[in-house]
Parts: structure tokens; C-alpha cells; sequence
């Protein structure tokens, strides 16, 4: 049974300023700055939003992020990260799904969190017999 948490969503505005560690379940949106930790349960469906002109300072740890905005820290998405036109992460994003719009910008490293099997092993990502096609201009 889903949470009714997750349909509330808080919104930190612009010109708004937050020192302190956030821990939050639902939908936050920082449209303002946030000078701390940004955490959420992840056993939830939990989901930030950074917009356009909204900043983190600290280590964010959220299942769904949406960055539009500027990140100085690590960012930990345990199930989508999205990176949009005008992201800039300063630091290592760790993440399980990833789409990345041209444009956003990553000063650290991409790293994957591939699923192990029970022989600690990384699980191999599926074999498809369909023809990948890659222009190159």
C-alpha cells in the first residue's frame, strides 16, 4: 500500500536559506539554498527537485533526484537521477538510473550502483541480440 506521505510536498522558495541537515518523505523542492545534508528515507518513493537558481551545499542521499540547479556534494539516487540542462554537480554521483540532458555538467565521477548477485558479484547487464546504430558527426 502506497504512503499518503508521498503526495505532500514541501518547497523551500527562492531567496529562502536553510543551514541544517533535511530529512524529509514525499516531494521537496529548493528553489532557494540549502546548507546541509539533504536525506530521505530509502525505503520510500521520496523525490527532490533542485530547480533552476535552487542550490545544495552538502551530501544528498534521495531515491528520485531531479537536478536543474547547482550541488556542492555527492549525490546518492537509490533508484533515478535526472541531470537537466542546467545542472551542476560539484562531487560524485552515485546512481541506479540515469538520464542526463546535454548541457548538464558533473565535476566528479559517475559511478553505478550495479545490482550484486548472492556471489557478491556485479550482475551482468542483459545480452540483446537488436542491432545497436551509433552516429558519429
Amino acid at each position: 500500500m502506497a504512503s499518503t506521505a508521498s503526495n505532500h510536498t514541501t518547497l523551500i522558495a527562492r531567496q529562502t536559506e536553510v543551514s541544517g541537515d533535511l530529512h524529509f518523505r514525499g516531494n521537496l523542492v529548493i528553489e532557494g539554498k540549502v546548507r546541509g545534508n539533504v536525506n530521505a528515507h530509502s525505503d520510500s518513493d521520496a523525490r527532490l527537485q533542485i530547480v533552476d537558481g535552487g542550490m545544495v551545499e552538502g551530501e544528498i542521499r534521495v531515491p528520485h533526484v531531479v537536478i536543474n540547479g547547482h550541488v556542492k556534494g555527492n549525490v546518492h539516487a537509490s533508484r533515478h537521477l535526472e541531470l537537466a540542462s542546467k545542472a551542476m554537480v560539484e562531487g560524485n554521483v552515485h546512481y541506479k538510473l540515469i538520464e542526463m540532458v546535454k548541457g548538464a555538467q558533473v565535476n566528479g565521477a559517475l559511478v553505478s550502483n550495479v545490482d550484486m548477485d548472492t556471489s557478491g558479484e556485479p550482475r551482468m547487464i542483459e545480452y540483446s541480440e537488436e542491432e545497436t546504430v551509433i552516429e558519429v558527426e
